[in-house]
C-alpha cells in the first residue's frame, strides 16, 4: 500500500481553478485482469465518464496503454478526448485527429511477434500502432520476453514498453507524457491544472507532463510511484473520488 496521502476532494481542487483530469484504463477505471479480454467494466461507465467531463467543461481525457478501437469495445463507445497506445494516437471527443496520425507495425514483424507468442504460449494484444505481449500467466518468462522485445524494437527503430507482466513495441516518442502536451495544447484543457490518474510506472510520464502545468499525479494501488503527489488504494477508490 502506498504511504502516500489521499488527494483532497475533487470539488475542492475545481474551487482553486479549472481542473482537467487525464484517467488511465486499466488498473485505473478497471481491475487488472489475467487477460487483456478479460477485465470486468462497471455498468455505465462510459456514460458516467461523460457526466463527469460535462461538468469538468469537457476537461477529461482517457489516456490508456490500449488501442484506443479495443477502448471503445469495452467501454460500448464513447465520445471523450482520448489518447490510446500509449498516447501516440490523440482524439478529439468528436474522434477527429489531435496532431499527426502515427504509421502501424509492418506486417513482417507482427508475423515475428505472433511466431514468438505462439511458440512461448504469451498472450498477444495487436495493435493498429504496437504490439504487446502478456506473460501474466507465466511471470518466469519475462526475460525472455524481454530480451526477444529489445531485439524487435532495436531491429525497427520502435521504442519498447514495459508494464505489469506486459512488455509492448510501440512507435518512437510514444508517450503519456506527450499525450498530456498535446492535449493540454488543445481547448478546453489551455490553462487548466492537470491532474493525471495511473497505476503503472508508464504513467509516470504522464505525471512528470501534469507536473509541469502546474499540477500533479494520483498513483493507483500498491506500486509506490516516484512522481505521483497522491495515491489511492483501488479502482473502486478513483470511482470514489470521481463520484461516479
Amino acid at each position: 500500500m502506498s504511504a502516500k496521502p489521499n488527494p483532497p476532494a475533487l470539488d475542492a481542487l475545481s474551487g482553486d481553478g479549472p481542473i482537467a483530469l487525464f484517467l488511465d484504463f486499466d488498473g485505473t477505471l478497471v481491475d487488472i485482469a489475467p487477460t487483456p479480454d478479460g477485465i470486468a467494466v462497471p455498468d455505465n461507465l462510459s456514460q458516467r465518464l461523460t457526466e463527469l467531463s460535462d461538468r469538468l467543461g469537457g476537461r477529461l481525457a482517457l489516456i490508456s496503454g490500449r488501442a484506443l478501437v479495443d477502448l471503445q469495445r469495452h467501454l460500448g463507445g464513447f465520445r471523450l478526448v482520448a489518447a490510446g497506445s500509449h498516447g501516440v494516437d490523440c482524439r478529439a471527443a468528436d474522434g477527429s485527429s489531435i496532431g499527426e496520425e502515427p504509421a502501424g507495425m509492418s506486417a513482417p514483424l507482427l508475423e515475428e511477434v505472433q511466431v514468438f507468442v505462439a511458440e512461448k504460449g504469451l498472450t498477444q494484444e495487436d495493435k493498429p500502432h504496437g504490439a504487446a505481449l502478456h506473460y501474466r500467466s507465466d511471470p518466469s518468462l519475462e526475460d525472455e520476453v524481454l530480451e526477444f522485445a529489445r531485439r524487435k524494437a532495436d531491429e525497427h527503430g520502435l521504442d519498447l514498453k514495459r508494464g505489469k507482466c506486459v512488455v509492448e513495441l510501440v512507435a518512437p516518442g510514444a508517450n503519456k507524457g506527450a499525450a498530456v502536451h498535446r492535449i493540454m495544447a488543445e481547448e478546453p484543457f489551455t490553462g487548466a491544472r492537470p491532474v493525471f490518474i495511473g497505476d503503472d510506472v508508464t504513467d509516470e510520464d504522464g505525471m512528470v507532463a501534469a507536473q509541469e502545468y502546474g499540477g500533479f499525479g494520483i498513483s493507483v494501488g500498491e506500486r509506490e510511484s516516484a512522481e505521483a503527489k497522491y495515491a489511492l488504494a483501488s479502482p473502486a477508490a478513483v470511482h470514489h473520488w470521481l463520484g461516479l
